[in-house]
């Protein structure tokens, strides 16, 4: 008897709202055939960085793997764009689980807001002043008085993005750390930031919210006048991104501690 042809995998496309990610979607679907998000297999995720983050908070908790396409200016998270062979690429890529950061604020008027970041959770002044912000690991302060312009706790995954531009380290993402990185630091001189277990809980508390004002954000979600911001690691939430073998999210990583 002939053999039968494998299924397809299903494939739900979601787009960055660019002319150029519009038209890759509608050609691919053509392609490979589109279903609805609740009805797929695999996600494919057409645009750049930014687009990829917001992808994977809208899509946290379903339990679909994400294989990213760069259509944008940043493609940290993406593969190449290739509309050829898509079903055995996907079937072929390695998968990088990532876990968010939980951000919990208290905001000058005593509101609670919680949110959740897979890059990093930053704290930067609001004003042309610098922040006075307290630093406590586990409940046990360890700087008293932070100034600067900000501060960043970051996920390995991240730890290319902001918090490398602010002289953080790059994690390796099996390493099971985050990092916790000043912006423009001034007291004390010589602290240049920290690697803490990812079991860590930071509080950074802010000492002078009504004369010095902080906003917190959670990757791209933004709270204002932060009095106190809890930071942990959200095990209990996960997501699983897709890469090209040959090049991994791993091997991304430990690449970059290489670029010129």
């Amino acid at each position: 008897m002939p053999r039968r042809a494998a299924a397809k995998p299903r494939i739900a496309f979601v787009a960055a709202p660019s002319a150029k990610a519009a038209r890759a979607a509608a050609e691919l679907a053509a392609r490979y055939g589109d279903v609805p998000v609740e009805r797929a297999e695999a996600i494919v995720a057409l645009g750049g960085d930014g687009f990829m983050l917001r992808t994977l908070h809208a899509q946290l908790g379903r339990g679909l793997p994400v294989y990213g396409m760069k259509l944008g200016r940043v493609g940290f998270l993406m593969n190449r764009y290739a509309p050829d062979d898509l079903p055995a690429r996907i079937a072929a890529a390695h998968p990088a689980t990532l876990h968010p950061l939980e951000m919990n604020v208290r905001v000058n008027g005593g509101a609670e807001i919680r949110a959740l970041a897979f890059n990093e959770i930053s704290l930067l002044r609001q004003t042309n002043q610098a922040a006075h912000i307290e630093v406590s690991l586990n409940g046990e302060v360890k700087l008293d008085n932070l100034v600067c312009d900000g501060v960043l706790v970051s996920t390995p995954a991240g730890s290319t993005a902001y918090n490398l531009s602010a002289h953080g380290p790059i994690l390796p993402l099996d390493a099971n750390v985050l990092a916790l990185t000043p912006i423009s630091p001034f007291r004390p001189r010589r602290w240049r930031g920290a690697l803490l277990p990812s079991g860590t809980q930071v509080d950074l508390r802010t000492l002078e919210p009504g004369h010095r004002p902080v906003s917190a954000t959670a990757d791209f979600h933004e709270v204002r006048d932060a009095v106190r911001v809890r930071v942990r690691e959200a095990r209990e939430h996960a997501i699983t991104l897709l890469f090209d073998p040959e090049f991994s999210l791993a091997q991304r990583i430990l690449d970059e501690q290489f670029e010129p």
